[in-house]
């Protein structure tokens, strides 16, 4: 029976907690598929094209594609000829052992197997580059036999660290910080601010385009759409344009915090990476952060422009990120914005908690679902 055997990493080192994370490993791949908690690994339920899914599912170190069999020596040898693919010149038997009642040890199921194979194929072993390697597990009352491995996201599982609100421009940071604060175990909830003067169907589209990949890795997710002009258009009354910049995102830290205490998030995500723009200069992020009632979690925040330029084409945002999109953060703005701001005297500007508690109520909330 062909079967997918997934892998963890740092789940295994949860201790008494393990339980907890591998649980919630096997609800979220039980999303698209069933689902069977084992010692040390999961067992899942293979279909063509699952392969695609099992990579985006955080928590997962590796896994592989193969065949479920008896603790026999016979059983074992077939599945693994099962496994060998119809072309290869070299090969390899990689075996753990975890059933230590098992009357051979791993080296000698190695040189067993390699044996048969070599006899049955006449192929040639290669410990150091073969062409193919089949993996063995040996468990408690049954063993696994693949070739197929692919690699998987890593990190932890969603939902078992809690729940953030994730600031999404439509640029290309903001995605790539989603996306690593879910790797962390975060359930994210996105949130959006636009200038309805300013946006086009185009923009709320690329928006929700965003959103659905991040769904992809996440599992359903939501999306605040939230109005700013009316915020907006106060500060550019009453603020001076050098620092209208950093005065729009506190209002939108304040706003972040407001659908944090509804959604009972426990943190606020940004694409914030030092120096990168006027806006993220040390002085200004203090300034920007200090809004905030929760902590400001910045996962950029050490990546040079290129790295979250990979990443992001690595999990399949850029291509829409890089859709044209106007930005209302830069409306009406100094040419050259404050890069030293200071708390105290931005905070005499500060008067639209109304405005803000408004904007936050008029907002849309659209399910995505995965």
């Amino acid at each position: 029976m062909e079967i997918c055997i997934v892998h963890y990493g740092e789940i295994g080192v949860k201790g008494e907690n393990r339980v907890f994370f591998e649980r919630k490993l096997v609800e979220n791949i039980g999303r698209f598929a069933k689902a069977k908690r084992r010692f040390g690994w999961i067992e899942v339920e293979y279909y063509d094209g699952i392969e695609d899914k099992l990579r985006k599912v955080p928590g997962i170190r590796y896994f592989g594609i193969g065949y479920k069999t008896d603790l026999e020596l016979s059983a074992i040898k077939s599945a693994v000829f099962k496994a060998l693919p119809e072309d290869f010149e070299t090969f390899k038997i990689s075996t753990s052992r975890r059933n230590k009642n098992f009357p051979l040890n791993s080296i000698e199921i190695n040189k067993e197997l390699g044996s048969a194979v070599v006899e049955k194929t006449g192929k040639k072993v290669d410990l150091e580059n073969p062409d193919v390697t089949i993996w063995v597990e040996i468990g408690e009352n049954f063993a696994l036999v693949y070739s197929k491995r692919f690699e998987g996201i890593g990190g932890l599982p969603v939902g078992t660290a809690g729940k953030v609100v994730s600031l999404i421009s439509g640029g290309i940071d903001s995605p790539v910080a989603s996306f690593l604060a879910m790797k962390r175990g975060c359930e994210v909830v996105a949130v959006h601010f636009f200038n309805k003067t300013l946006h086009s169907p185009d923009v709320r589209k690329k928006i929700v385009m965003l959103a659905e990949k991040l769904s992809e890795y996440q599992g359903d997710l939501k999306l605040y759409m939230i109005p700013f002009e009316d915020v907006q258009m106060e500060i550019i009354r009453i603020v001076p344009p050098k620092l209208r910049m950093v005065i729009y995102r506190r209002s939108m830290m304040r706003m972040a915090n407001l659908i944090a205490e509804k959604e009972n998030a426990k943190a606020i995500v940004t694409g914030d990476n030092i120096s990168q723009v006027a806006s993220q200069t040390l002085d200004n992020l203090n300034v920007i952060y200090s809004a905030s009632k929760l902590a400001v979690l910045p996962p950029l925040l050490g990546f040079d422009k290129e790295e979250i330029i990979s990443l992001a084409k690595k999990i399949g945002t850029y291509e829409i990120s890089i859709l044209p999109y106007e930005d209302c953060c830069s409306l009406m703005v100094a040419k050259h914005p404050e890069t030293r701001a200071k708390k105290e005297f931005v905070e005499e500007f500060e008067e639209f908690e109304e405005l803000e508690k408004s904007a936050v109520e008029k907002g849309e909330i659209i399910e995505i679902h995965s």
